[in-house]
């Protein structure tokens, strides 16, 4: 499935497969990562997740494919 990258907005909650609310949406970065605000980050740093993880954008929200623990493993600080 294909995600439609422009419904995904800045300010959206992004959700881990799992339920856990794993960041907020700060922009797309290029065409196919997501840069999420350091605000609600643990580590005070922005992080970058690949379009790819996306499952699915859901009320606003982006629902990711992965759950709480592979995305925190595998997404790249900034």
């Amino acid at each position: 499935m294909t995600i439609n990258t422009q419904e995904i907005k800045e300010h959206a909650n992004v959700i881990a497969s799992c339920g856990k609310h794993i960041g907020t949406v700060d922009h797309l970065e290029g065409t196919d990562q997501i840069k999420l605000t350091k605000n609600d980050s643990s580590d005070g740093h922005h992080h970058l997740i690949p379009v790819a993880w996306v499952a699915e954008v859901k009320d606003g929200d982006v629902i990711l494919s992965k759950n709480a623990q592979e995305v925190e493993d595998s997404w790249k600080a900034l």
